[in-house]
C-alpha cells in the first residue's frame, strides 16, 4: 500500500509521471538508477509519462534508455507529450499516435504573437538563447525563455519563485482567453486548446485503459497550484509530490516492492 499527499490510500493499479525534474534533470536523458526503477516498475504496473515535451524529447530523455525493457514492458508504457495533447503506445510497429489535439493555424498564429509581444513587453525576451524560444508543437505553443537547449542551471537560475511565468501566463491569457495558458518547466509558458491539461491526459488515458482515476497515482515536482501538475492533483488523482529525479528513485524504491 501506498499515501499519497491528499490522503489517499491503495495500491495503484498506474503509475503516471510528470517528465522533467521528476524522472530527470530538464531536457536531459534519465539517470541509469531511475531507467532501472522504471524497467522494474513497469513489470508490476502500467506507466503513463506526461508532460510539456515533444514526443522526440520522450525518446531522448526516457525511450533511448530503456534498454533493459522488452517489448511487453514498453507495451505498458504510455507517452503523452505536450501535456497530454498527445497519446502514444507501443505495438509491433513502434509508438502509434492514438490522438492529437492539435491547434488550428489561427489559433496558433494568435498565440504565438501574443507571447512574443507580451513577453518583450515585460522585459522577459532574451537575447541570449540556446535555441530558438518559440516553438510550434502542433498541439501546443512553447515559450522557453532561454531556448529549448538551456543548461540546467541557467534555467534554475532565470526564475526561481516563478514569478516571470505568471505574468507572462496572466499577459497571454487575457489575450487569447479561448485557448488554455499555463506556465510549464522552469523557464517556459504553454498554450493548448482550452480545457486541455494534465487532467485532461488522466481522464483519456483513464478512458482508454479501463483504470480509474481513483486507481492511479500521479508523481510530480509541480503539484502546487500554480504549477502544471496541479491540474492532476484537482482532478482527485492520488498524488505524490517530489523535489527532482533523485526524490522519486527513493519513494520508487518503496512503492515497487509493494506492487
Amino acid at each position: 500500500m501506498t499515501t499519497a499527499d491528499n490522503g489517499a490510500s491503495r495500491t495503484p493499479r498506474l503509475v503516471a509521471f510528470d517528465l522533467d525534474d521528476t524522472l530527470a534533470p530538464s531536457k536531459s536523458p534519465l539517470d541509469p538508477r531511475m531507467a532501472g526503477l522504471l524497467i522494474d516498475l513497469l513489470r508490476r504496473v502500467p506507466v503513463c509519462i506526461i508532460s510539456g515535451g515533444q514526443l522526440g524529447q520522450f525518446k531522448m530523455q526516457v525511450i533511448d534508455n530503456l534498454a533493459g525493457a522488452d517489448d511487453a514492458a514498453l507495451a505498458r508504457l504510455h507517452l503523452m507529450p505536450t501535456c497530454g495533447t498527445q497519446y502514444y503506445t507501443h505495438s509491433s510497429n513502434g509508438w502509434d499516435q492514438i490522438y492529437a489535439e492539435d491547434l488550428t493555424q489561427d489559433e496558433k498564429s494568435r498565440a504565438l504573437a501574443s507571447v512574443e509581444t507580451r513577453a518583450k513587453e515585460l522585459g522577459l525576451w532574451e537575447t541570449e538563447t540556446w535555441g530558438p524560444i518559440l516553438e510550434d508543437r502542433g498541439s501546443q505553443i512553447t515559450f522557453s525563455a532561454l531556448g529549448q537547449q538551456a543548461p540546467v542551471d541557467a534555467k534554475s537560475a532565470w526564475d526561481p519563485d516563478g514569478a516571470k511565468k505568471s505574468a507572462l501566463r496572466d499577459a497571454v491569457a487575457a489575450d487569447v482567453p479561448d485557448l488554455e495558458v499555463r506556465s510549464g518547466g522552469s523557464t517556459s509558458v504553454d498554450i493548448t486548446r482550452k480545457g486541455i491539461d494534465k487532467a485532461y491526459g488522466m481522464r483519456k488515458l483513464s478512458a482508454l485503459t479501463g483504470i480509474p482515476l481513483d486507481d492511479m497515482l500521479f508523481v510530480g515536482d509541480r503539484l502546487d497550484p500554480d504549477g502544471n501538475d496541479y491540474p492532476v492533483k484537482a482532478l482527485g488523482v492520488p498524488c505524490h509530490a517530489v523535489h527532482g529525479w533523485e526524490d522519486t528513485a527513493a519513494f520508487l524504491d518503496e512503492l515497487i516492492p509493494t506492487l
